[in-house]
């Protein structure tokens, strides 16, 4: 949870290989000096309480809000790209000139992919920030640093936005997915 801010029951389940609901409920009991807990929609979502944060050396403080499903999106890509040792999250790519700050970076078969959740952005935030990538991409910033250019891989909630993400991502490598996609 230092690293991924919230989690949800499944997740946890998914990334510690804790078997069944019943297993995974006993180990959160055990750990609940540590954690706090609410339900959105039909889950529970845990984060670090002061407790848990200083046991594990974390400084960053997690609220709930309405970050909360961004976080767990970008989660569930964590466990479908399959743990990737790399894994950054909220890193600014680009230069002085020009920067995306992208929800995660990551590194897969020597390559890189940057990961866009967008779940309830506008599509004009949207446009601006497949503008910014085009430029980045077009003046070969980040071939010194990452050597390639990464991947956007933009994970949308909808086919809607799946086609309207296609189409302002043209003139730079992408992917578009779903969650039903990686789920």
């Amino acid at each position: 949870m230092k690293k991924l801010d919230f989690l949800n029951r499944d997740q946890i389940i998914k990334l510690h290989r804790l078997g069944k609901v019943r297993n995974a409920n006993r180990v959160l009991g055990e750990l609940s000096d540590y954690l706090c807990k609410y339900r959105e929609e039909y889950m529970t979502v845990y984060y670090l309480n002061r407790a848990g944060r200083d046991y594990v050396d974390c400084d960053k403080v997690r609220k709930k809000g309405n970050k909360v499903s961004h976080s767990l999106a970008r989660n569930d890509f964590y466990i479908h790209a399959k743990c990737p040792f790399d894994w950054t999250n909220e890193m600014k790519i680009g230069d002085s000139v020009e920067y995306c700050v992208c929800d995660a970076l990551f590194k897969s078969n020597g390559k890189y992919f940057a990961l866009e959740v967008d779940l309830q952005q506008s599509i004009s935030e949207n446009r601006l920030k497949a503008k910014k990538y085009k430029g980045i991409f077009e003046r070969k910033v980040l071939e010194k640093e990452l050597g390639n250019f990464p991947t956007v891989i933009w994970l949308t909630n909808s086919e809607l936005r799946r086609k309207q993400l296609t189409e302002i991502s043209k003139g730079f490598p992408y992917m578009v997915l779903t969650l039903n996609d990686i789920r």
